[in-house]
């Protein structure tokens, strides 16, 4: 499996912010070709330091659906939407990564 992390800094209006998520992003998100997993959380840190408020992860089962997705129309709305919503919300950091995932425990 190939997984795109998402991870956003805190938004100046943490109950907008969420309620677009949820309402607009989410669905647009959703529609990814290829998709096969899609989690949210909002991680709580366990010692020093700000997690970040939310992290978003997107699973698909190889490098190539993952390109694929990543080069199409519908990610190209689920991005454009993500910089509108850090404008709108007050989103200062958003972070993006990927790698392959491991299971290190079955």
């Amino acid at each position: 499996m190939r997984r795109i992390t998402i991870q956003y800094a805190a938004p100046a209006d943490a109950e907008a912010f969420d309620a677009h998520y949820r309402d607009v992003h989410v669905p647009l998100a959703s529609k990814l070709p290829g998709l096969r997993r899609f989690t949210v959380s909002h991680p709580r840190a366990l010692g020093a330091g700000d997690p970040p408020y939310l992290v978003a992860e997107l699973w698909f089962d190889d490098v190539d659906a993952m390109k694929a997705a990543l080069k199409s129309g519908e990610m190209a709305d689920t991005a454009a939407d993500a910089q509108t919503m850090m404008a709108t919300f007050g989103v200062v950091g958003m972070t993006m990564f990927t790698g392959l995932v491991s299971d290190v425990l079955a």
